[in-house]
């Protein structure tokens, strides 16, 4: 039984004027515990403190955890937590892709998972998960599920809670612990704990729009995510010249596939193309220059990703889906430079395996999209063949992404501007710089140089001891801020010797010389 209380006082409705807005906050008591709901508007907040006020005159009882009337949660009490979830994923279904669907289901699972009632006992729980995940969350299969997922189906829905379950803020707080870590309880990687948030967030905001609950009980700010997920490329995994070449060497060296894999993965190193972009490529899409200039640059014109997602998340039963350029409009392209070394791998490569401009630069051992299964399994391959025990154990070129950091990398290093490696990367800049900065390197002594040069006073300013004898004598003060005109940032405009102050101790010397003048 829920808790109640009839012990309820409504205060006026409290006005705070910020800086960038103001907001109107209804505060209210129940049982001797406080509570506080903002608006953006003044009538908002009248509406909700007037529900509060007839709530209160009408004797309907408050509900202690939440502070609210107990008609006014009846929406949430009356709903189920797992039909819910289900209405979401059919609802947001189409407008949503492969990833985003699978990402999605994932959370529910969890989510479901970690608010039932009773754990189960008949069936393994490895099963209830995967029935939530590939059926109950997955519209395009849900009507295929075998007998075995439906009944375990059935009992999650019998023991799904209600949405009111939302509504404890005991509850949110234990299911986000539960959350935050792995089936051996182990911490979860900060990305992961994030793109949950994330995922809930849609989920209770789509809740609010369908008046099933009235506030999004996560916690907000900086609290809802107690570590902060890593934005930086880690500088152990970019490999070097020498270690990049060796890799590349070794994958081309491999009989069966490793020339046309070799070509892929220096794609990924010159050209900085993400894995999803060099597997959309075509021929057509490659302007290599002629023949007779064979150190000349190409360009790749990149248009289109396939990542892959897996058929049962995908409308079309295929394990690719074929998308725009992430963070770009629909039919939006990038140009690439292509670098020289890149063009003769490239221009042998399309020789080779006789290509037409409309075939896939990089196809599969039969043709067809070339599988991430197949490439990652080729660069663990070669780092297990080329790298010494201690370099494999390391970060150093552990995923193929890290192939396009080490790029964006170099070309950062080699004094590109940021805004040109931010269009060639398909980043914006602030990303780019939050993410790659750090990892610039080599150009430390040349900016070190430069801030000597701008800070140094020595040919400015004499020594002490002549300044101090400069001034019992009476002659000029040769000083930085005398030297020359200062300028005003903020007007553009130059002030004067005489209108900027000399510091307080060179005034009291000359105010003592003076006073030893008239004293004669």
């Amino acid at each position: 039984m829920t808790p109640t209380s009839y012990d309820v006082r409504i205060w006026k409705t409290f006005v705070y004027q910020g800086v960038r807005k103001t907001t109107y906050s209804v505060r209210w008591c129940v049982n001797g515990k406080e509570f506080r709901k903002s608006f953006a508007n003044a009538a908002q907040a009248d509406a909700f403190r007037a529900e509060l006020l007839a709530a209160a005159k009408k004797g309907t009882p408050f509900l202690i955890l939440s502070g609210l009337p107990v008609n006014y949660e009846s929406s949430a009490a009356g709903v189920s937590w797992y039909d819910f979830a289900v209405t979401f994923v059919d609802e947001r279904w189409v407008h949503t892709s492969g990833n985003t669907r699978k990402t999605t289901a994932k959370v529910l699972m969890a989510t479901t998972m970690a608010l039932l009632k009773k754990q189960p006992a008949t069936f393994q729980p490895v099963a209830v998960r995967t029935a939530l995940r590939e059926y109950a969350f997955n519209r395009s299969r849900r009507s295929q599920a075998p007998e075995e997922a439906v009944r375990i189906l059935e009992w999650v829905r019998r023991n799904s809670p209600t949405m009111a379950v939302w509504e404890d803020p005991a509850t949110v707080h234990r299911l986000l612990a539960a959350l935050d870590l792995k089936l051996d309880a182990t911490p979860v990687a900060a990305s992961s704990v994030r793109r949950t948030r994330r995922v809930l967030n849609v989920v209770l905001t789509w809740a609010i729009s369908r008046r099933v609950l009235h506030t999004n009980p996560l916690p907000k700010g900086r609290s809802a995510t107690a570590r902060k997920p890593a934005n930086t490329v880690d500088k152990r995994s970019l490999p070097n010249a020498q270690q990049a070449a060796r890799l590349l060497a070794r994958v081309r060296s491999r009989p069966r596939g490793g020339p046309r894999l070799h070509a892929f993965f220096a794609t990924l190193y010159y050209a900085a193309a993400r894995p999803e972009e060099a597997v959309a490529l075509r021929v057509a899409d490659i302007r290599l220059p002629t023949q007779d200039a064979p150190n000349g640059w190409g360009e790749l014109v990149l248009h289109t990703a396939t990542p892959e997602v897996g058929g049962q998340w995908t409308d079309t039963g295929h394990r690719y889906e074929e998308r725009g350029l992430k963070g770009r409009a629909a039919g939006e392209t990038r140009p690439v430079p292509c670098h020289p070394a890149l063009v003769r791998i490239l221009r042998d490569h399309i020789t080779r395996e006789k290509l037409a401009p409309t075939d896939r630069l990089f196809q599969g051992a039969e043709g067809g999209e070339l599988a991430g299964s197949v490439m990652r399994r080729m660069w663990r391959w070669a780092r297990r063949s080329e790298l010494t025990e201690a370099e494999y154990d390391s970060p150093l070129a552990r995923r193929v992404y890290d192939l396009r950091h080490t790029c964006l990398t170099g070309w950062l290093n080699a004094n590109i501007p940021p805004a040109q490696v931010a269009a060639w990367a398909g980043n914006s800049v602030p990303v780019l710089l939050s993410t790659y900065a750090h990892c610039v390197t080599g150009q430390q002594t040349e900016l070190l140089k430069r801030i000597e040069q701008s800070q140094d006073l020595t040919p400015r300013h004499p020594a002490e001891e002549d300044l101090t004898g400069d001034l019992l004598v009476g002659s000029s003060v040769h000083a930085p801020w005398a030297s020359e005109p200062l300028h005003d940032n903020a007007h553009a405009t130059n002030v004067s010797v005489a209108e900027y102050p000399r510091p307080r101790h060179l005034r009291l010397v000359a105010n003592t010389q003076a006073d030893l003048r008239k004293r004669g």
